[in-house]
């Protein structure tokens, strides 16, 4: 019987030695898990955050390719406007074309 209480008692030191390296590394490790949690969605919001830009630019380049074209065409425009002026047979007719132009 001795020795089975001594086995058993051997175990319980043995048990207590790895609880306590246990305990020390859960010590050490801290908050680390939470913090890495943390950076991870911080990640993921600034992802969210590029994409919106990045589609809000794609927008502004649109908006800015369709006014070049716009300005392309009020060009034109004036041009045809221009010398329909030069063509013109009475004051009402240039007035007119002024007003357009």
């Amino acid at each position: 019987m001795e020795n089975t209480v001594a086995k058993k008692l051997e175990a319980l030191v043995k048990l207590q030695s790895i609880d306590v390296q246990l305990d020390e590394l859960v010590k050490i490790r801290g908050a680390l898990p939470d913090e890495v949690m943390d950076l991870e969605d911080e990640i993921a919001g600034y992802e969210t955050r590029v994409e919106k830009q990045n589609s809000e630019l794609q927008e502004m380049e649109t908006g800015i390719n369709n006014n070049k074209v716009a300005i392309k065409d009020a060009e034109k425009l004036i041009k045809k406007y221009e010398e329909q002026q030069m063509n013109v047979r009475n004051n009402r007719e240039y007035d007119a074309i002024s007003k357009e132009i």
